[in-house]
């Protein structure tokens, strides 16, 4: 913490000395009036320079000169001296707190332009460190703008696909709907095959529209956590077991390594949610008739769970937007596998939450998620 403050006043010693300059230039000159008045006025040193200014300035003749200097000034030389004081005060206050608010009116400025991005921060140089740290501010709300750009780009996409292919399935409930209703007489076969093809695609549309409310959800929720103690093993196993339809779809199967009596303090139905969102992506992902393997151990005062899978490869830079709002691994809409891109996004939020991290890696066909969990 005191290195922290240590760094911190730092930041501001060129600020510190310009200003320390400056004061000592103002009680510099301060007090250089204050010696001159004194001797000018007060000792009367300078009582002949007074008068003849005034005979020269006022054209007065001498002796008015001097009778004005006497009532005028030497009567009231202790009023005289205090307006002075005063009068050289104020003013030299008046310089000292525009030396500070100078630096206010720069900063003020330097907000300002984090709004706009056509305006650039630029600061004094003994501002510098105010005003890298402006620049890193603003650089970071322009990149958060981006992405929320970019996640409503892509919401609005993806809505526009899920429309348009709504219609193909739809169309062709009806139409075999409509065969069904007016063929009477249709062979029992061919009833089959027409009901079973109108089933599959009854099933395409319920999951497109299933897409429709999860994106509804998620713009419209805020996520909560209630943490509590809970048995990691017993979960994964549960969870497993749900899933096993899904899985053997593909013909996919789970190998469980996890350590007996493995703790963790969290919230089972968000943990639930994240670990199944990761094992259906893992499943829609994996090579036909692949093993999913998911590891679970201590890790210091952290618990370590990762699910791997073999896959196709996933480049670097898609490995980034993995967690990104409404990003799909496979843009084609005519893929069965993708949803509305926001499982691992909604994943990652519910881990950060729990004070944890998650990140995925791919090293040739071997895809791997780690989620990093804190005990308490």
């Amino acid at each position: 913490m005191k290195r922290g403050n240590k760094k911190s006043n730092s930041d501001y010693t060129q600020v510190k000395r310009k200003l320390m300059l400056r004061f000592g230039v103002i009680a510099g000159i301060t007090f250089l009036l204050f010696v001159i008045f004194y001797f000018l006025i007060v000792k009367g040193r300078f009582a002949d320079v007074i008068v003849r200014l005034l005979h020269r300035i006022l054209d007065m003749d001498y002796s008015n000169a001097y009778m004005f200097y006497f009532n005028w000034i030497r009567n009231y030389m202790d009023l005289l001296w205090i307006a002075v004081v005063i009068i050289i005060f104020l003013i030299s206050l008046r310089i000292i707190m525009n030396s500070f608010t100078q630096y206010f009116d720069v900063i003020n400025q330097g907000i300002s332009a984090i709004s706009d991005p056509a305006t650039e921060i630029r600061m004094p140089p003994e501002m510098a460190a105010t005003e890298a740290k402006l620049k890193e501010v603003k650089a970071s709300l322009e990149k958060h703008e981006m992405e929320s750009r970019l996640a409503r780009q892509r919401k609005d996409e993806l809505v526009m696909y899920l429309a348009h292919d709504i219609r193909t399935p739809l169309t062709s409930v009806i139409g075999y709907l409509n065969l069904l209703s007016e063929i009477q007489d249709l062979p029992a076969e061919k009833r089959e095959k027409y009901v079973g093809i109108t089933l599959e695609k009854a099933y395409r549309l319920e999951k497109m529209i299933d897409e429709f409310f999860e994106i509804t959800r998620y713009n419209s929720q805020e996520i909560t956590i209630s943490k509590t103690s809970l048995d990691l093993s017993y979960m994964l196993v549960q969870l497993i077991d749900e899933l096993h339809p899904v899985l053997s779809a593909n013909g996919n199967t789970v190998d469980l390594q996890a350590e007996e009596d493995l703790t963790v303090c969290a919230d089972p139905d968000k943990l639930a949610r994240v670990f199944n969102n990761i094992l259906k992506n893992a499943a829609a992902y994996s090579f036909l008739d692949s093993r999913i393997t998911i590891t679970a151990k201590n890790a210091g005062n952290r618990v370590c769970i990762t699910f791997a899978n073999k896959g196709r490869h996933i480049p670097q830079e898609q490995l980034a937007s993995l967690f990104e709002k409404f990003y799909r691994l496979d843009e084609s809409r005519t893929s069965h596998t993708g949803g509305a891109g926001l499982g691992l996004a909604i994943a990652k939020e519910i881990i950060t939450l729990h004070g944890g991290t998650i990140i995925a890696e791919s090293e040739g066909d071997n895809i791997c998620f780690t989620v990093m969990l804190p005990k308490e």
